[in-house]
């Protein structure tokens, strides 16, 4: 049974790789390994919902992902949520290109009906690149020394949106950003 969906914002290759670095080092370290273990790709959430009918949403996310063009980020800092999930990310340079991004697809969605959680709305989301998922309470002073050793900031580029469905996730369909091509 599905837990939910989630658009999310793919990096380059090389941003990605970095992303992928983090996470085999704390799976090494065997601090946290839920990322791998769900086959998530390293991303930013731009919006979740326990429920979407994606075959409603494809259409709409192709013909956004067509107007926006791959969007330059900066990873520049880490921090966690206090949340019982223990949730350490690196968090992008805040852009107005990203927050723009971000209300574009909102409003795309909000006009297919889909209503949007207050914690995607544009005066409340908070952009991020979950790296540990799940940390135990016990290790999260040395999960953030890993964190700190990372070379920041981290450079790259959000080339794809795409929706996904998890636990596990299972990509349902992903757009290059710019692809002005129809197919």
């Amino acid at each position: 049974m599905s837990e939910g969906f989630a658009i999310e914002l793919y990096f380059d290759p090389a941003l990605e790789n970095q992303v992928l670095k983090a996470w085999n080092v704390f799976a090494r370290r065997q601090i946290s390994t839920k990322l791998i273990n769900t086959e998530s790709r390293p991303h930013i959430t731009l919006f979740s919902t326990p429920f979407v009918d994606s075959t409603k949403l494809e259409p709409i996310i192709k013909s956004f992902a067509s107007r926006q063009e791959p969007l330059s980020l900066s990873f520049s800092s880490i921090g966690s949520f206090s949340s019982d999930n223990n949730v350490l990310f690196l968090s992008p340079t805040p852009s107005l290109s990203l927050l723009q991004l971000q209300v574009q697809l909102c409003d795309a969605v909000k006009k297919e009906g889909v209503e949007i959680g207050e914690e995607y709305r544009p005066d409340s989301w908070v952009p991020f690149c979950p790296v540990a998922l799940e940390v135990p309470k016990s290790r999260m002073a040395e999960a953030f020394s890993v964190l700190r050793d990372l070379k920041l900031p981290v450079n790259g580029y959000a080339m794809d949106v795409g929706l996904v469905e998890f636990s596990p996730v299972r990509e349902v369909f992903s757009f290059a950003l710019g692809n002005n091509l129809e197919s």
